[in-house]
């Protein structure tokens, strides 16, 4: 339980659920699980729900009701951007619905927060929302709803059940991102999905069904490499359709001019060795070497920090147009 978190695009994590199940391959390196089956192993919250394995720690599938968190949000009386089961699924398979419902009545009371549902499984998302507020046809625009992608084959699979759901404010997380995705291939365009379009009063391009997309690398000891033509045509999808875009993190490995290097030195003696080199000076005081990347270019791998969150020269901290 946080009341402040240090990712990017949220305020605070709230957990009442921990425990998880490796879905696809952006699971692989769960952060949540490593945390899990690292340093609170041996927290009340945590504890039995992950197992070693020769790559690190990796959920096991048993999930946790942490009772002791659920009201958390009502005693917050300064507003802030939520991320609802951080280290969970709130849709997870074997997640009862009385969670479920006891979660989603706290994010009705507490309706002076926001609340960013991510989630891997939006089908089941889809269901209960359409079950819950099948009267009103819309849940309230303080609760937004997301799903996470990191190829363009989940991003197929995710992306358009979560915009058949009656919801108000909807965004994607695609992080990490471990392969190209075009939007422009998933999301409706002009005279397409006019139904979907009625459901949610809207008309014209994508940028009316999609309100926010975050875009970031991976991170931790067996991260992989994030293309920089990939992390670019997002942006500039999200240019061309007015979306607001968020760039969180190149991650573990960054894009040798993109971490400001003006040259690559390779060891004449050494094939495949190489120094990255600014204005004459060797950087990084040699961590890393240079390595071919899925579109031809060449990522150093200096950590998270070094790497920052800058993509050509700038930060990008777009957020759904009402938090602006």
């Amino acid at each position: 339980m946080a009341e402040s978190s240090t990712i990017e695009w949220t305020d605070a994590t709230w957990n009442p659920i921990t425990g998880c199940t490796m879905v696809s391959a952006g699971c692989s390196q769960c952060y949540a699980a490593r945390l899990a089956g690292g340093r609170l192993r041996e927290h009340w919250s945590r504890k039995g729900l992950t197992e070693d394995t020769p790559h690190g720690p990796v959920w096991n599938g048993r999930l946790r009701f942490n009772e002791d968190w659920l009201h958390q949000p009502l005693r917050w009386r300064r507003p802030r951007r939520i991320f609802v089961c951080a280290h969970s699924d709130l849709f997870h398979e074997d997640v009862n619905q009385e969670w479920i419902d006891r979660i989603w009545t706290v994010m009705l009371q507490a309706d002076h927060h926001t609340y960013q549902i991510l989630t891997k499984r939006p089908e089941r998302m889809k269901q209960y929302v359409e079950a819950r507020f099948s009267a009103t046809g819309r849940i309230p625009r303080h609760i937004w709803l997301g799903t996470s992608a990191e190829d363009q084959e989940t991003a197929v699979l995710r992306i358009p059940p979560l915009l058949e759901t009656p919801g108000a404010v909807f965004f994607v997380s695609l992080e990490p991102l471990l392969g190209p995705i075009d939007l422009h291939a998933i999301l409706p365009h002009d005279a397409e999905h006019s139904a979907l379009r009625e459901t949610r009063g809207q008309c014209g391009y994508w940028r009316e069904s999609l309100d926010w997309v975050i875009v970031g690398g991976e991170s931790g000891p067996r991260a992989r490499p994030m293309a920089l033509t990939w992390a670019r045509r997002l942006r500039d999808q999200c240019a061309d359709a007015g979306v607001p875009f968020h760039f969180k993190q190149w991650g573990e490995w960054g894009e040798w001019r993109q971490l400001g290097a003006t040259s690559i030195h390779w060891a004449p003696d050494t094939p495949g060795i190489a120094w990255l080199i600014c204005d004459g000076a060797p950087m990084f005081s040699g961590r890393g070497f240079p390595t071919l990347g899925a579109d031809g270019g060449y990522y150093v791998r200096v950590g998270r920090k070094l790497a920052g969150r800058e993509l050509d020269g700038r930060t990008w901290d777009g957020y759904p147009r009402e938090m602006t």
